[in-house]
């Protein structure tokens, strides 16, 4: 409160202009949204682009991308409205979002870009200060709240069955697409010398070769283990009972060693850290 409070007052950052805006026509106190021209090096910014693209701070979690389009768009176009949790660089979606997955509750204050189709209107929308508070819920554009809103927020979250699986096959199609696409790169350039003269060697082929992992070398020695046994007769010598009889003893010992470990471990664990 005290944050917006002082904006009202006129604490302005430099740069940015205080436009007040109301929930609806009843509340009595106005909340302030900080404008600017998004300014970025050309070319380093692609989804936002610079003199067409207003940024938007102090965003409440009820002014969703519809309502900031509509206050927005007495000033001219407004081509996307794009809600972050905090500034940083944008890029160009390819494919519209899931509506399924991937969707982040708004939580605390947010940023925004709106972007118009003329720059004209990027000054217009600064120019909107001049005016009384804008209203983000009206009677023609209600904004839900209460009840009504954890209704609707059910209600879009019952999931059709149809619609997710038509989603999951496509997405599934583009990524077999795209692997099978890799694949067939990887294959061309398999034996062809870089620019260096060096050849990718690959594991492919009838006999790929073994992973120099630990994991893997301890499978193949109890595999050779595994074949030994076999082949000989188990505890027919004297000497066998003794090499089983050692082995066995210095299994236990290295279980012994290995609770020693976990109980000193689990003890340390219990020390009380204040910092």
């Amino acid at each position: 409160m005290a944050a917006a409070t002082g904006r009202a007052a006129g604490a302005v950052p430099v740069g940015y202009t205080a436009l007040a805006v109301k929930f609806a026509e009843r509340q009595r106190s106005h909340h302030c949204l900080l404008v600017k021209e998004h300014q970025v090096r050309e070319g380093a910014d692609t989804a936002h682009p610079p003199r067409r693209t207003l940024f938007v701070l102090n965003v409440p979690p009820y002014c969703g991308p519809d309502s900031l389009s509509r206050l927005f768009s007495r000033c001219g176009h407004v081509q996307s409205v794009d809600i972050c949790d905090k500034p940083g660089p944008g890029e160009k979606k390819d494919k519209l979002a899931s509506k399924f997955f991937d969707h982040k509750t708004p939580k605390g204050f947010q940023v925004a870009y709106v972007v118009f189709r003329k720059p004209a209107a990027v000054q217009a929308a600064k120019a909107l200060s001049q005016e009384g508070p804008l209203l983000i819920s009206t009677e023609s554009h209600p904004v839900k709240t209460g009840i009504g809103k954890w209704i609707a927020s059910y209600e879009a979250a019952i999931v059709d069955p149809k619609e997710l699986k038509a989603e999951v096959d496509a997405y599934m199609q583009d990524y077999d697409k795209k692997v099978a696409e890799e694949e067939a790169k990887a294959a061309l350039e398999e034996g062809v010398p870089d620019e260096e003269g060096w050849v990718k060697v690959t594991r492919k082929g009838r006999k790929p070769g073994l992973p120099r992992t630990e994991a893997a070398n301890l499978r193949v020695l109890e595999r050779e283990k595994q074949k030994r046994a076999r082949k000989e007769l188990l505890n027919f010598y004297a000497w066998q009972h003794r090499e089983t009889k050692r082995e066995h003893i210095a299994q236990l010992r290295k279980k012994f060693e290995e609770d020693k470990q976990r109980i000193a471990l689990m003890r340390a664990q219990r020390k009380f850290r204040p910092y």
